[in-house]
């Protein structure tokens, strides 16, 4: 048997990790600079990860949610407690995707409404209703297309026309856009989209997917704009590669007994997974870690890299130039061993390194991009 095709594969292959430094078979050292899409938030390999991992799976790795299993109440009290939200409640899951498929089908449950108002460039997943919501024709199959999804610009005037037709469930919007280029909405644009949903009824859902877990420089990337969402979903550096998710639900919301479940998800593993992140980013001062070095790597690209534009906050970062940066791209992973990222606009660089990469590391990334820019874009 093969396997199926996901991703055009580069010929590397990673044996060994720690922090943000990767080893190849061929003992070949890389610096990651994109945390396999995000996910890697307290470095690869880290010591208390690894030690909450093994002792819980020398316990119990699974049994099914029929059962009291107290580490997702202590998961649940600690996320409420570093996120700031410690009224909401938490229901966990596997990924992403399935996240957000939870968070908008909840959100028709409680509002008796189908459609759903999404953004330009966005991306949610590539489950049916996620992927429906994911601007991307290509991966949405003729069975996802039959759900009612409306596409709208970061316009206000639009969104309220879209809201007085009382029909629609929910808007669900990146407060950092990952995939669509490191796009990121005004903090007013949010708190109006935010006022708008209370006052026609709509819940208003925030992918933090990508850019939540302190990636922004805050814990939730929504935070800046001072807003509180009826949903919050969570995946990628939620388990520094353990697979989970999870939405975090406003106590507005009710839900009965079997509107949402899972088998899989809030297992004993990663649950101890998630909660060895939390304490890492607690105690290792993560989020203000990344909000620093991530101003510090704004600047200097903005002074030396001859970008267009620098997009994003704290360590989720998008270079913009005005060519094509996939040679740029290629070369830093083949000349200088530097994984970095890139978006569905083939201009953007993007970055997405562990929260806790070192200056010295920033350094060695940002020598080698100035010596692959061509000399017509550098200052």
């Amino acid at each position: 048997m093969n396997l199926f095709n996901v991703y055009p594969l580069v010929d590397i292959t990673p044996v060994r990790a720690l922090g943000a430094t990767l080893w190849d078979d061929k003992g070949q050292q890389y610096l990651d600079f994109y945390g396999g899409h995000a996910v890697i938030s307290i470095g690869h390999s880290h010591p208390h990860y690894v030690q909450r991992l093994t002792e819980q799976l020398g316990q119990l790795g699974f049994y099914s949610n029929s059962v009291q299993i107290p580490i997702q109440r202590e998961l649940a009290a600690k996320l409420g407690e570093v996120s700031g939200y410690p009224e909401y409640a938490l229901f966990l899951c596997n990924s992403g995707a399935e996240a957000n498929e939870n968070a908008l089908k909840l959100a028709s449950f409680h509002t008796g409404r189908t459609r759903v108002l999404a953004f330009r460039g966005a991306f949610h997943g590539r489950t049916s209703g996620a992927v429906a919501a994911t601007d991307n024709p290509k991966i949405v199959a003729p069975f996802n297309a039959g759900h009612a999804v409306s596409f709208l610009d970061y316009d206000l005037a639009a969104v309220e026309t879209a809201l007085q037709a009382g029909d629609v469930c929910a808007a669900i919007i990146e407060p950092i856009q990952g995939v669509g280029g490191i796009i990121r909405p005004a903090d007013e644009f949010l708190r109006g989209l935010a006022a708008l949903c209370q006052q026609y009824g709509a819940l208003l859902i925030a992918d933090e997917v990508q850019c939540g877990y302190g990636r922004s420089g805050k814990f939730f990337a929504h935070h800046w704009a001072g807003i509180r969402p009826d949903i919050i979903s969570v995946a990628k550096g939620m388990g520094n590669g353990f697979p989970i998710g999870g939405i975090l639900i406003a106590p507005t919301l009710q839900a009965s007994y079997g509107l949402l479940g899972t088998t899989f998800g809030g297992n004993h593993l990663a649950c101890a997974a998630a909660l060895a992140v939390l304490e890492v980013i607690e105690q290792e001062h993560l989020v203000e870690h990344a909000r620093t070095l991530g101003d510090y790597l704004r600047t200097e690209l903005l002074a030396h890299a001859g970008a267009e534009e620098i997009r994003g906050r704290g360590l989720m970062l998008g270079i913009k130039y005005d060519f094509p940066v996939k040679e740029i791209r290629d070369k830093l992973l083949s000349e200088y061993r530097i994984f970095v990222g890139n978006a569905s606009d083939p201009t953007v660089l993007r970055l997405l390194p562990p929260l806790n990469i070192s200056r010295e590391e920033v350094d060695r990334f940002l020598e080698a991009l100035y010596a692959l820019v061509p000399e017509k874009a550098l200052p």
